[in-house]
């Protein structure tokens, strides 16, 4: 080895790559996720798909967030219906093409 030439211990590890490059959800806040879902459904089917109180009485994203947050188990039930609404809206597109 010449003195000019780095250990390879000593060398920098190689950029990771991304984990998450086929993880819909990625990047998405839990504020979009309820904004998209109170979009596409409405806040009455919305609470129909997800019987929990922020859904059902006196629903706003503000009180979903603040519910969601404090709930893995309500948060995990809305990420999973996302995820259903976008293979639907996929299923959707490739059954009537535009």
């Amino acid at each position: 080895m010449h003195d000019d030439e780095t250990p390879p211990d000593k060398l920098p590890a190689p950029a990771p790559q991304s984990t998450q490059v086929r993880n819909p959800l990625h990047g998405l806040t839990l504020e979009t996720l309820v904004n998209r879902l109170a979009d596409h459904y409405g806040w009455d089917d919305l609470g129909k798909r997800i019987p929990i109180r922020c859904f059902t009485h006196d629903p706003s994203v503000g009180s979903s967030l603040k519910f969601l947050r404090k709930t893995p188990w309500a948060r995990e039930k809305v990420e999973s219906l996302y995820l259903f609404m976008l293979r639907d809206q996929k299923r959707q597109d490739r059954q009537y093409p535009l």
